[in-house]
């Protein structure tokens, strides 16, 4: 396992670290780890805006088609019909 020495870290970000990790029931260097882990995930699809959408609902099932507007001109609302 690595180690990694964070130098010059203000005192306050310190103290609230070191509350965080008490209300969380677990040692500061156990908080810290964690967020450094959550921090260097990339859990983003790389497809896009619509990619992401699409992993939202992939899981939900229509009973109708969902026309694709890819290529379409920008159109403004209509509310008056």
């Amino acid at each position: 396992m690595a180690q990694l020495v964070v130098r010059n870290l203000e005192e306050d970000v310190k103290t609230c670290l070191q509350r965080r990790a008490k209300r969380h029931g677990c040692s500061l260097e156990e908080l810290v780890r964690d967020i450094l882990r959550d921090a260097a995930k990339d859990d983003r699809p790389s497809g896009g805006l619509g990619s992401e959408i699409a992993a939202l609902f992939k899981d939900i099932d229509f009973d109708f088609d969902i026309p694709e507007w890819h290529g379409e001109p920008i159109r403004s609302a209509e509310f008056d019909k």
